[in-house]
């Protein structure tokens, strides 16, 4: 724990970290965005790195993996463990955001076929929609609760992860069932 937390339980995040990381998930939002929505694809026969959406999913399966580990470990009071699993979900959701990113580049976005209007619905109201908002909101929730627990602020942590976690969760295992969809019905 730092001396800063030791000495002031109390002590308060400054606002400006809060801001300044609201700030680049939302950038991060905005460029993703703009990514899947805008940009051209650079592969559009889509012939090179034709593995990288199976590897998004190994990734985001992964991370659901070590979310859980994690949450087993933090309720067996197993705080390292529970530190190394969280590490590894957040290392392994970096290596999915890099493909993902490298992905669209290439690719372009992956639309859900029309000759199945039921399961299309679906997918896009019922999966993919909350999917992407509930990414795009636990991407700072993932940053602020690392930022608490790394600075020795386990009881702000604790009152963040029990949103972070589940929300983290979700998207990760939605982000597989996207993928398992797509690969279905193409």
């Amino acid at each position: 724990m730092s001396a800063l937390t030791a000495e002031n339980p109390n002590y308060r995040t400054p606002p400006s970290i809060i801001i300044a990381i609201i700030a680049i998930s939302a950038i991060a939002s905005l460029f993703l965005a703009w990514l899947v929505y805008y940009h051209p694809p650079v592969d559009v026969a889509g012939t090179h790195l034709a593995f990288l959406p199976a590897l998004d999913a190994v990734l985001n399966a992964l991370c659901a993996i070590f979310l859980v580990i994690g949450y087993r470990y933090i309720m067996r009071r197993e705080i390292t463990r529970h530190r190394n699993s969280m590490f590894a979900a957040f290392i392994v959701s970096s290596a999915f955001l890099v493909a993902y990113i490298l992905n669209h580049v290439l690719h372009g976005d992956m639309l859900f076929p029309k000759a199945y209007p039921t399961a299309r619905f679906i997918y896009l109201w019922i999966l993919l929609l909350p999917h992407i908002f509930l990414a795009v909101v636990a991407l700072p929730m993932i940053l602020i609760t690392f930022f608490l627990s790394l600075t020795g602020r386990f009881p702000a942590h604790r009152k963040l992860a029990r949103w972070t976690y589940p929300i983290w969760l979700y998207v990760s295992v939605s982000g597989v069932v996207v993928y398992a969809m797509l690969a279905a019905y193409r």
